[in-house]
């Protein structure tokens, strides 16, 4: 399998598309739902992992077009991985195209270095992305 660069990879997880629990499910994370059980609210993640150029991708899906906690998730799912990986991966999470209406804005703030870490300096945010890590599915 090639990744967009052209490179092999390989899937970071079996089952490529398929829906995958990363600690992002917590109700305060997720648009529209009082029952996870009772309709899609986890996002679709697509993990891409190259163990050779030290490279991780995931592409996720917000449940709704318009979901106003897109960047949130995002920013959940960057910081699991930059807690749970060794330091030597580049990190990239992005939306998967086309599927939110602003993921121009939002794919650019997680690809911000500088954003991301002022995202996290903030003592509130950085408590909402912990709740929504710990949250239990």
């Amino acid at each position: 399998m090639r990744n967009r660069r052209g490179q092999r990879s390989r899937r970071g997880h079996p089952g490529h598309g398929a829906r995958l629990n990363c600690g992002v499910t917590s109700s305060q994370c997720l648009q529209s739902a009082k029952n996870k059980h009772e309709s899609n609210t986890a996002p679709a993640l697509s993990p891409q992992v190259d163990d050779a150029q030290s490279t991780v991708s995931v592409e996720f899906t917000p449940t709704i077009p318009h979901c106003s906690m897109a960047t949130l998730i995002g920013l959940s799912i960057k910081v699991k991985l930059l807690r749970s990986l060794p330091e030597r991966f580049k990190l990239d999470v992005h939306i998967t195209p086309g599927t939110h209406a602003s993921e121009h804005a939002v794919n650019k703030q997680l690809a911000d270095k500088e954003r991301v870490a002022a995202a996290l300096e903030n003592s509130h945010l950085l408590e909402v992305v912990n709740q929504c890590l710990s949250a239990r599915s």
